[in-house]
């Protein structure tokens, strides 16, 4: 049947070795290396840079603004792009262009769940996230940035948003897909996670599978974004850490 196809390699390519190893030497539940710096741009309210395996995300807020919305309630805007050179595989402008929006209101939307908009009444948050290299789980990647710089701008949260991808090769659930493992078109979850409750706040599924297999998928990307939660946590700890000497003496 046709889930059954999806669960298939398109091509000959050997995903994973008898021995359990992915091609880029991770096992099925590993993530990829996760390096996160946090206030690279003093001039900007918050600002986080994101490396999740070869994917490189830069996200930056502007906000809160008081009255930079004619609504009563908090305004988020997201944009959201790609850059031309960040993927070896080429898109077409008009598919790309589609695929951005979609995303900048994906993550806008996640983030309205989970800022305390009662602080910030008749405000508009602006973030902007650039993905300077595309190697899989781009998403994710730009959710995790945003969260770091939204913290960065001490913009109050119910708790971190932590995002994570998960797929299925030859019968293998595995972790934080990289582009190569795109390309076997296994069915491909991307999610995002209040890791404190296992809130899920954002969830895209790319193709269907049965209700049992998309459990597995789920609990293994809410894992993830779990593991990922206490390295967003590091790297916060270690932007405080720099700015307590900024602050001087205690009075």
């Amino acid at each position: 049947n046709n889930t059954h196809l999806n669960l298939q390699n398109n091509n000959n390519m050997e995903y994973i070795t008898p021995e359990g190893l992915r091609r880029d030497g991770r096992r099925a539940k590993e993530l990829r290396r996760l390096e996160a710096s946090v206030g690279l741009f003093p001039e900007a309210d918050g600002s986080a840079y994101i490396e999740q395996g070869n994917t490189k995300v830069l996200a930056i807020v502007s906000g809160p603004k008081q009255g930079g919305s004619s609504s009563k309630h908090l305004t988020i805007d997201c944009e959201f792009e790609i850059a031309s050179f960040s993927s070896t595989f080429r898109r077409k402008q008009f598919h790309a262009d589609r695929k951005s929006t979609e995303a900048g209101t994906k993550i806008a939307d996640t983030f309205t769940n989970v800022i305390i908009e009662d602080l910030y009444p008749k405000s508009k948050i602006d973030i902007s996230v650039q993905v300077l290299q595309a190697d899989g789980g781009t998403l994710a990647a730009a959710i995790n940035a945003t969260t770091l710089a939204l913290m960065d701008a001490g913009i109050a949260m119910k708790d971190f948003v932590c995002a994570c991808t998960a797929s299925v090769i030859d019968g293998t659930c595995i972790l934080d897909i990289n582009n190569t493992e795109t390309q076997a078109q296994g069915p491909e979850l991307t999610l995002a996670v209040m890791p404190k409750s296992e809130t899920i706040v954002m969830n895209e599924m790319m193709s269907r599978v049965h209700v049992d297999l998309y459990s597995d998928m789920q609990t293994l990307a809410i894992s993830g974004c779990s593991k990922i939660q206490e390295l967003l946590k590091d790297a916060i700890v270690q932007r405080t850490l720099k700015l307590v000497p900024a602050l001087g003496p205690p009075a």
